[in-house]
């Protein structure tokens, strides 16, 4: 018989990632994606984002736009970077800018992925980008 003491902490260790975009049928797409196997918050702003991020806990991952109406993802991820309680949490960066990742990587990104997003390609950059941490 299992306990269900134990069952509800195994629900509670679900990674949480941080989904960031200002379209709301991008958050709907992605958070129905992951929301199996992690924690999904979402943020449609850049400033919301930044709120969400240094919160305690914090989120193992954040998945970040980079065209936003009111921060752009950049400033977001140098916001997070520069922050001592948001500068370990991973960035990818989810876009329809083909042509920056060498500046997304340069200022803190761990990945940098292209719209539209494959889906596979996507679990398997968070799979990997979480890995760390749960071996530390």
């Amino acid at each position: 018989m299992e306990n269900p003491v134990a069952a509800a902490d195994t629900s509670a260790e679900k990674p949480t990632i941080l989904v960031v975009d200002d379209t709301s049928e991008n958050l709907l797409l992605i958070s129905d994606l992951l929301r199996k196997q992690y924690k999904v918050k979402v943020a449609n702003n850049g400033h919301r984002a930044l709120s969400i991020a240094r919160l305690s806990p914090a989120p193992d991952l954040i998945l970040l736009d980079i065209m936003m109406a009111d921060m752009d993802g950049y400033e977001v991820c140098r916001l997070l970077k520069s922050n001592p309680a948001t500068r370990s949490i991973p960035v990818v960066f989810l876009t329809a800018r083909p042509d920056d990742e060498k500046k997304g990587l340069g200022i803190g990104a761990v990945g940098y992925l292209t719209k539209p997003i494959k889906s596979s390609l996507l679990m398997e950059s968070i799979k990997t980008h979480l890995a760390p941490k749960a071996h530390a």
